[in-house]
C-alpha cells in the first residue's frame, strides 16, 4: 500500500489535551475488558496513520486497516484469495474498456442514515483527483479523462471535477478513461475509490474528527497517539456483517511491548510479531500464532532526486550492493523463514498467471561478494564511501534487519564503513521525511498490495510521477511498457508485458528486492476465527469473542 497519509496533527492535539497522561503513553497497555460473546470488543495493536483517515490521502497499511472497516466501495477483494468480488456495484459494464457503466446496489446507506448513491462515489472521486484537495492517493484517478485539468503536473487546475465522469441517475454513472485498461474494475476495491457522505464537505475538520462511512463498524472515539475504537453498526447491509461488537486500536510504539501485552493477556490481537520474539512464539501462543503468504514486499528505494545516487552508471552500484546482500541468511537468522528471499519486484501471491516470474532478477538478486565489489566500483562506489539505510523505529522490526544487510554488505565489501542503519522515529516521522524528499540515502520501501495485479507492484512504485514513486525514479520505457500493458484487452498478453516492464526495473535496479513477506498475528485465548487476508490485514469482522 502506497506510502503517505498527513494531518489530524492540530486536531490530534486538541483532543490529546483531555487526556490523562496515562492514556498519551502511546504504548497500549491496561487489561482487556472487552466483554464476551457477539458483543464483546476485541482489542488490537496497532500504528498510528501518518495522515487523516481520508480514503483518497490514506495509502499506508495503518491507516488503511481503519479504512477497511469503515468503508466498503464498488468491489471488495476476497479476504481469502484476494480476487475481486461485487460489493455495491450491481453491474459494471464496457465494451471497449474505455467507457465504464456502473450501477450502485439499492439498499446501502451511510452510519449517519444518508443514502449511498452515484453521487456519493463521483463527488468522492472529483475530491480525491482535485489537486487543491492535496490528496496522496490523486493519482488513483489519473486514468479519467480530465485529471490532466484537475490535477496538472505544473500550474493551477483549470477544472474542479473530472470530465469522464457523469452521473446519470441516482444509482448510475459512467466513467469515461483516458485509454484503454480491460481490468479497471478490478482496482475499485481500493480505498481510495469509497464513496464520501456530505458531511465529509459540510463538516470537514468535524468528521476527520471522527470519520462516518458505510462499512461494517463505525468509529466510537478516536485520540490520536492512543486508540481509536471501532463499534459494530447494526445497520450495516452488506453480507459480511461483524461477528463482534467492535475493536478497540490501541498505538503502540514498540510492538514487542504489544506482544509482551499479547502474552500477559491484557491484548487480543498483534498483527504484527516482532522479529524478536520468533524464536519464542510457537511456545508462547501454540497454535494461536498465524505465519501465512501475503501480497507484500520489502525493497530498498533510493533517492534519485540527490544527484548522487542517480548517475548513468548508478545502475551497476545498486546492482552490487543487491549482490552484497546474503538475503538467505538474513531471512532464516533473523526472521525464522517467516520472509522469503526476493526473484523479483512482485508477489508470490499472484502466480505464475498473475505475472509472478521467480527467475526474472537472476543472478541481481544472488549473494556473490566478489561481484559485488566489482560492480559496486565500476558504479563510481557509495557515495560518501557510507551510506545509511532510513527506517522508522517504532514498528515492523526494523533495525534487526537493516543491522543484518548492514553487515551483509559491509562483509562482501570488506569495509566496516560502507553501511549503517538510520532510525528516524516514528513511521509517520519516517514517511514525512520520505514524501517530502528528504532521504540522503537509500531507505526502506516495503509494499503492500492494494489490488491483486502485477500492474499495482509497478506502475504505482516506478511510474514517473507515480503516487508510491518516492524515490523519484523515471524511465522512459518503463512508462511506455506500462501503457501498453494497461491498454491490452487480453489478459495474458497484458501480463507478459508488464514482466516486460518489470525487466526494466531489474535491469536498472530502480530499487533491491529483499524479500516477500509473510503475514504473522497472534492472539489471545478468548477470541477465536482469527485471519489474515492477502494483504496481511486481519479480517476484523470475522472474529469471534468467547
Amino acid at each position: 500500500m502506497r506510502g503517505s497519509t498527513h494531518a489530524l496533527k492540530a486536531m490530534g492535539g486538541a483532543l490529546a489535551a483531555v487526556l490523562s497522561a496515562t492514556a498519551l503513553t502511546g504504548c497500549g497497555g491496561g487489561v482487556s475488558t472487552g466483554g464476551s460473546g457477539p458483543d464483546g470488543i476485541v482489542s488490537s495493536s496497532w500504528g498510528d496513520p501518518q495522515n487523516p483517515l481520508e480514503p483518497a490521502n490514506t495509502n499506508e497499511v495503518q491507516g488503511g486497516k481503519v479504512l477497511d472497516m469503515l468503508f466498503r466501495g464498488l468491489k471488495r477483494y476476497d479476504p481469502r484469495t484476494g480476487a475481486a468480488q461485487d460489493m455495491l456495484a450491481e453491474r459494471i459494464d464496457t465494451t471497449d474498456s474505455i467507457t465504464f457503466h456502473i450501477t450502485v446496489k439499492d439498499g446501502w446507506s451511510f452510519s449517519n442514515g444518508e443514502k449511498v448513491t452515484a453521487r456519493s462515489f463521483v463527488d468522492a472521486w472529483n475530491y480525491g483527483a482535485y489537486l487543491k484537495n492535496a490528496q496522496k492517493n490523486a493519482y488513483f484517478f489519473g486514468y479519467i479523462d480530465g485529471y490532466d485539468q484537475v490535477h496538472p503536473a505544473e500550474g493551477d487546475p483549470t477544472a474542479t471535477t473530472l470530465s469522464g465522469l457523469t452521473v446519470t441517475g441516482d444509482r448510475t454513472f459512467t466513467v469515461r478513461l483516458s485509454q484503454k485498461f480491460s481490468t479497471w474494475p478490478d482496482t475499485l476495491g481500493y480505498a481510495a475509490f469509497a464513496p464520501l457522505p456530505r458531511t465529509f464537505y459540510d463538516d470537514h475538520a468535524g468528521w476527520l474528527a471522527k470519520p462516518v462511512g458505510n462499512g461494517p463498524y463505525s468509529v466510537d472515539s478516536y485520540v490520536r497517539g492512543s486508540q481509536m475504537s471501532l463499534r459494530r453498526w447494526d445497520g450495516y447491509p452488506g453480507p459480511d456483517k461483524p461477528l463482534n461488537g467492535g475493536v478497540d486500536l490501541r498505538v503502540y510504539i514498540d510492538n514487542n511491548t504489544a506482544y509482551t501485552d499479547l502474552v500477559a493477556g491484557n491484548l487480543d490481537l498483534v498483527d504484527d510479531v516482532p522479529a524478536s520474539q520468533l524464536r519464542n512464539v510457537k511456545q508462547d501462543l501454540g497454535d494461536r500464532y498465524i505465519n501465512t503468504p501475503a501480497g507484500i514486499i520489502q525493497t530498498l528505494a533510493f533517492p534519485y532526486y540527490d544527484k548522487r545516487w542517480n548517475t548513468p552508471n548508478g545502475y551497476k552500484l545498486r546492482t552490487g550492493l543487491s549482490m552484497a546482500i546474503n538475503r538467505p541468511s538474513i531471512t532464516s537468522r533473523i526472521f525464522r523463514n517467516t520472509r522469503t528471499p526476493a526473484k523479483d519486484w512482485t508477489s508470490p501471491v499472484l502466480g505464475v498467471d498473475g505475472g509472478f516470474k521467480d527467475t526474472l532478477c537472476g543472478d541481481s538478486c544472488v549473494y556473490d561478494p566478489a561481484r559485488a565489489r566489482k560492480l559496486v566500483q565500476e558504479g563510481g562506489g557509495i557515495p560518501g564511501g557510507t551510506m545509511k539505510i532510513s527506517y522508522n523505529a517504532d514498528t515492523g522490526s526494523h533495525k534487526e534487519w537493516v543491522d543484518a544487510v548492514c553487515n551483509s554488505i559491509n562483509n562482501a565489501l570488506r569495509s566496516d564503513r560502507a553501511c549503517v542503519g538510520n532510525p528516524l522515529g516514528t513511521f509517520a516521522d519516517f514517511r514525512n521525511q520520505v514524501t517530502q524528499s528528504k532521504m540522503s540515502g537509500p531507505f526502506r520501501a516495503g509494499w503492500q498490495m492494494d489490488y491483486p495485479l502485477i500492474q499495482n507492484f509497478l506502475q504505482p512504485l516506478y511510474y514517473t510521477g507515480a503516487s508510491s514513486n518516492d524515490g523519484k525514479w523515471s524511465n522512459r520505457t518503463f512508462d511506455g511498457l506500462v501503457d501498453r500493458a494497461n491498454a491490452e484487452s487480453d489478459t495474458a498478453t497484458a501480463v507478459r508485458t508488464f514482466q516486460q516492464a518489470e525487466e526494466v526495473v531489474r535491469d536498472q535496479m530502480a530499487a533491491i528486492p529483499l524479500w516477500y513477506q509473510n503475514g504473522s498475528a497472534g492472539y489471545a485465548p478468548r477470541i477465536s476465527n482469527v485471519a489474515l487476508n492477502p494483504f496481511s490485514v486481519p479480517v476484523y469482522n470475522e472474529i469471534k469473542v468467547a
